[in-house]
């Protein structure tokens, strides 16, 4: 079905596709007619941060920015849904356009700037959901808060979605938000994951029920700023890392007629990169952190090839807007029988 309608969404502006593609889900998913969408995988667990995964393949931060969406998306087979990023207070972003398509690259920019309805929306929404698979929430500062303040915004977002997440991401990487990324610097990270563990812990507490904190960081990192992160994840017990967000580095698409654009590029020119980073990150940190996986996958060998770089599970996005919600089940597909050929051999 995703094959006859891409051309109708491809003919629309990216932020109208995005929009008019969730509310079909909607509708598709009320309408029990969601056999029609996407075929969901048969399980395959894999555990990590202490949580059981029903399949590695989830879904990135971003797409469902407020979690108005988590019951439909949860129909499409991700094995795992993240919500966000979200900030304390509303916030429009960027003006538009801010999202656009580069289709010879199978690539997106993105500037959208965290645009979204605010902490206290998301909490609505998840509470209204019958979602009851893992749920990751995304949690970010708004755009007129200083660094020296960010981790207010933080440990605001992190008090009140709590007790509603499976699992929180802190992002210090998107490209949109100017200065977010000054957070990654080691100093700064080390007393930021400092104050957000000792929350974590409270909270955790409080609830009766620890819940594991996770990292996103660039792919526009030098091996020193990495060996950094590195050092700070180890020496907080940070529960885990994605790798990787959105890159800066437009070259690869110099020739698009939106490659110029400013703002995050995905998609299959990043997959490169951020598999890099990813690779070095578990080189660094050995097999105790758990890293997800994330940047390009447009197919079943590049979830293998993240894998085989040393991801425990893996995030998919842009890939999504090029072939559908049939990719989830393809790649877990593919990892099911790579897996059942490597017990063969």
């Amino acid at each position: 079905m995703y094959d006859r309608l891409r051309p109708l969404l491809f003919a629309l502006d990216a932020e109208a596709a995005h929009r008019l593609t969730l509310y079909a889900l909607g509708v598709a998913h009320r309408s029990h007619l969601g056999r029609f969408v996407a075929t969901p995988p048969q399980d395959l667990p894999v555990t990590a941060f202490g949580i059981r995964f029903p399949n590695p393949v989830g879904l990135a931060a971003g797409l469902d920015k407020n979690a108005a969406h988590i019951d439909e998306l949860g129909a499409l087979g991700f094995g795992y849904i993240e919500v966000g990023t979200v900030t304390p207070r509303p916030q429009p972003g960027n003006p538009r356009p801010r999202m656009f398509r580069l289709r010879d690259h199978e690539a997106i920019i993105n500037r959208l700037g965290f645009n979204n309805e605010g902490v206290d929306a998301l909490v609505r929404n998840v509470e209204a959901s019958s979602y009851r698979g893992v749920l990751g929430i995304n949690i970010g500062k708004n755009k007129d808060t200083p660094n020296e303040r960010a981790v207010d915004d933080y440990l605001f977002c992190l008090e009140r979605v709590y007790r509603h997440a499976s699992y929180v991401t802190v992002n210090i990487s998107s490209p949109n938000t100017q200065g977010l990324r000054d957070l990654q610097q080691e100093a700064t990270l080390r007393r930021f994951i400092d104050t957000l563990r000792e929350a974590q812990e409270r909270l955790g507490c409080q609830a009766g029920a620890r819940k594991p904190m996770l990292l996103k960081i660039a792919p526009d990192l030098a091996e020193a700023e990495l060996d950094g992160i590195a050092e700070v994840l180890r020496s907080t017990g940070i529960d885990g890392v994605i790798c990787t967000n959105t890159t800066i580095d437009h070259r690869a698409v110099t020739s698009d007629p939106h490659g110029h654009e400013a703002g995050g590029l995905s998609g299959k020119p990043l997959f490169a990169r951020s598999t890099e980073v990813l690779r070095g990150m578990r080189a660094r940190l050995g097999p105790q952190v758990p890293i997800i996986g994330v940047g390009g996958i447009l197919d079943g060998s590049d979830a293998m090839e993240k894998l085989g770089a040393g991801a425990d599970l893996l995030q998919l996005y842009s890939g999504l807007i090029y072939r559908g919600p049939a990719l989830v089940a393809e790649c877990v597909n593919e990892i099911r029988r790579q897996h059942g050929a490597t017990d063969a051999a």
